[in-house]
C-alpha cells in the first residue's frame, strides 16, 4: 500500500507517459474517513437523504468532501430522494422549430425550479419514444414531458400509455402535448377547430378552389388539421370533393415535394393549405422555383406560427399556437401534480393570423 492510500488521500496516476499526474475521483468512503464519520452518515449528507444529520457532522462531511474534491453520485442521490432533479423532454424532431419552441417553455419552467431538462428526439419512431420513457423511469427522472402527435397505430399508443403509467407508479410525473391518448395530464391542441377557423377566413377572402398538403396519413395531428380544414370549407359552401389532397412528409422537404406534385398535375387551386408551417415554407419555395407567384397566382397558408419563420417573404398566413406557453404549462402540469391527482386536460385553441402569403381574390 502506498503512503497516499494509507493516509486516505486520493490515488494518483500518470497519464499519457508525459508525467502529468491526475487524481482518481474521491470515493465516499474516503470522505467518511477524512470526516471521522460512518459511511452511512456521509451518504446521508451528500446523497440527499431525508434523514437528518447533526450539524457538526454535516459540517465535517462537507468540509472533507471539499478538501478531497468529492462529487456526489447523481444516481445515488436519486435513489435516496426517490427521484432525481432531471426532467425528460421527448420530442419527435429536435430540428423542427415547433419542438424547439416548446422545449424553450419546458426549460424555462424547469429552470425556475432548479431542475435540469434532458432532451430526446425520436424522429417520429414510436419504439424510440417507448425506449426513452423506459430509460427515464430506470434513471428515476422527476418527470417526463412527451411532445408530439400520436400515431393511428393503437398498439404503439397503448404500449406507451402503459409505460407512462409505470413511470407514474415508480414515483415520476408525466404530461404530454398532443392528443389525449396516454392517460396522463395533457396540453390538448384543438387542431380541428383551428384549421376550421382558417378555412372560413380563406373562403372569406374569395377562394373557392383549394389544395391541402396533408402530411402523413398516419399522424393524428395532420389528420385532424386536414379534417378540420375540409369541415370549414364545407360549412362555407365549398364541396369536399373539390379539394385536392396531397400527402407527404411533415417537413419542409415534404411540403416542397407535395407542391411539386401539384404543379406536375396542373395547379388549379387558388389557395394551398399546408398542415404545418414548415411544409408551407417548402411549398412556397417550390412555387417560387416552379413559376407561380405567391400570393399573386396562388395563396399559401400554414399552421403553428413558428416565430423563426415570421420574417419569411411573403409573411405566412397561419394559425398561431402559443408554443412556448404550451411547453411551460405541460411542465407545470407534471411537476405540480400529486400521485393520486386525476389527469387534467388543458385545451389550447389557435388564432388565425392573415398575412401577405394570402390575398383577396
Amino acid at each position: 500500500m502506498t503512503a497516499s492510500a494509507a493516509s486516505g488521500a486520493p490515488m494518483a496516476f500518470r497519464a499519457g507517459g508525459r508525467g502529468v499526474v491526475r487524481r482518481a475521483p474521491a470515493r465516499l468512503a474516503e470522505v467518511a474517513e477524512r470526516a471521522g464519520v460512518s459511511l452511512a452518515t456521509a451518504s446521508r449528507v451528500l446523497n440527499g437523504s431525508d434523514r437528518t444529520v447533526g450539524e457538526p457532522y454535516r459540517v465535517r462531511v462537507l468540509a472533507a468532501a471539499g478538501e478531497l474534491g468529492y462529487r456526489a453520485n447523481a444516481h445515488a442521490q436519486a435513489v435516496a430522494r426517490g427521484a432525481s432533479t432531471v426532467v425528460g423532454l421527448v420530442v419527435h424532431d429536435v430540428a423542427d422549430p415547433y419542438f424547439s419552441a416548446i422545449a424553450a417553455g419546458v426549460m424555462r419552467q424547469c429552470e425556475q425550479r432548479g431542475l435540469v431538462v434532458v432532451l430526446a428526439s425520436t424522429r417520429g419512431v414510436p419504439e424510440r419514444e417507448l425506449e426513452y420513457v423506459a430509460t427515464l423511469r430506470s434513471q428515476r427522472a422527476r418527470a417526463v414531458i412527451i411532445a408530439g402527435s400520436r400515431q393511428r397505430d393503437r398498439t404503439s399508443t397503448a404500449r406507451l400509455a402503459a409505460e407512462v403509467a409505470a413511470f407514474a407508479e415508480s414515483g415520476g410525473r408525466a404530461a404530454c402535448i398532443s392528443q389525449n391518448r396516454l392517460g396522463t395530464h395533457t396540453v390538448l391542441v384543438q387542431n380541428r377547430a383551428g384549421a376550421r377557423d382558417l378555412a372560413l377566413e380563406l373562403v372569406g377572402l374569395g377562394h373557392r378552389r383549394f389544395a391541402v398538403l396533408a402530411g402523413p396519413a398516419t399522424l393524428l395531428t395532420a389528420r385532424d388539421r386536414h379534417t378540420g380544414f375540409v369541415e370549414g370549407l364545407v360549412r362555407a359552401g365549398v364541396p369536399a370533393d373539390a379539394v385536392r389532397v396531397v400527402h407527404g412528409a411533415f417537413t419542409r422537404d415534404g411540403g416542397y415535394a407535395a407542391a411539386e406534385q401539384l404543379l406536375a398535375d396542373g395547379l388549379d387551386a387558388t389557395c394551398v393549405f399546408a398542415v404545418n408551417d414548415v411544409m408551407a415554407v417548402g411549398a412556397i419555395a417550390a412555387f417560387r422555383d416552379g413559376g407561380p407567384a405567391v400570393p399573386g397566382r396562388v395563396s399559401v397558408a400554414g399552421f403553428d406560427d413558428i416565430a423563426t419563420l415570421r420574417d419569411l417573404v411573403p409573411s405566412l398566413t397561419t394559425v398561431r399556437l402559443p408554443l412556448e406557453e404550451m411547453g411551460e404549462r405541460a411542465a407545470a402540469l407534471a411537476l405540480d401534480s400529486a400521485p393520486d391527482d386525476p389527469a387534467r386536460i388543458v385545451r389550447v385553441r389557435g388564432e388565425v393570423v392573415l398575412r401577405d402569403s394570402t390575398r383577396q381574390v
